[in-house]
């Protein structure tokens, strides 16, 4: 290619970044390809769900900084760009009913407003492929379904000379994915092997709540096995976040390289041809260039 491929990952918090397509990112950025993290909020509200670190006066009275420094740290692991947008964390809510979301929050925010400091970083960094949450957010928080509504919107609006006109040069990236790492499929392969090796698997409580909900249409399986590792240290880097010692290092390495050794991606929206299957978020976009 005339120009190196670049790929934009829209978050909604500092760590998510880590705990959805993180190997995928590392594998395109070690391939040569420019990738730029994009953050919705500071994760300002969030809790700290390490143990070990909890309680701690210092910890939560300067979570912000601690949550910056975080990222800083996760984005070098891995080895791509980041860029906040700025907005507040909205917190999650809990409580029946639940309380409404704090004033000035990220998912208070109208659509429109929100949308023009990503589509100025669109039209800066020229993406021609853009990751983000399903409509429902990969789970029900706010931040998640307002990260989805907004990368939709600036995905649409960046190419648009008449929208936004003074957020910079139109820019139309040319794929959109939802990240789906979590899928049913994913998780009885890994909780049958697990048990298959006489290892106790930390699956089968979460597969009998599972229940009967519709499951995504998986387009894209991105081979990533080789930087399952940079992952997993890009994660822990989030030291307020994440237990070294809990839930999700409960699978090795080896197993999840032998069972499911991709992360997984819907195809939502393709300017370029392309033929599912996928195995490349740049399928259609690399034989477009070729062409």
């Amino acid at each position: 290619m005339s120009e190196r491929l670049r790929l934009m990952a829209v978050h909604a918090h500092p760590d998510d970044e880590s705990s959805k397509g993180a190997a995928t990112m590392a594998r395109y950025v070690r391939e040569g390809a420019e990738v730029l993290v994009v953050t919705c909020t500071g994760g300002e509200r969030g809790s700290v769900l390490n143990p070990k670190l909890q309680g701690n006066p210092e910890i939560e009275e300067n979570i912000h900084e601690i949550r910056r420094a975080e990222m800083d740290k996760a984005r070098e692991i891995l080895g791509v760009d980041q860029a906040w947008l700025g907005f507040v964390d909205s917190g999650l809510p809990e409580g029946d009913p639940l309380p409404p979301l704090p004033d000035g929050c990220f998912a208070v925010q109208p659509v429109e407003k929100a949308a023009e400091p990503l589509v100025r970083l669109m039209r800066e960094f020229r993406p021609h492929v853009v990751t983000t949450y399903d409509e429902n957010g990969g789970y029900p928080h706010p931040d998640h379904i307002q990260t989805h509504q907004v990368s939709v919107a600036a995905f649409d609006a960046a190419g648009d000379p008449d929208a936004y006109r003074e957020a910079g040069d139109p820019w139309q990236p040319l794929k959109l994915y939802y990240n789906q790492g979590i899928s049913k499929a994913r998780i009885e392969a890994l909780h049958a092997a697990m048990l298959a090796r006489g290892l106790e698997s930390p699956y089968g409580e979460w597969l009998e709540r599972w229940g009967d909900r519709p499951e995504r249409d998986i387009t894209t399986k991105v081979p990533c096995a080789d930087y399952f590792e940079l992952r997993d240290q890009a994660l822990i880097a989030h030291a307020t976040q994440v237990d070294p010692d809990g839930f999700w290092f409960r699978i090795p390495l080896d197993v999840q390289r032998d069972v499911w050794p991709t992360e997984d991606y819907e195809l939502v929206r393709s300017l370029v041809d392309t033929e599912l299957p996928e195995d490349d978020l740049f399928a259609g976009i690399r034989q477009a260039a070729k062409a």
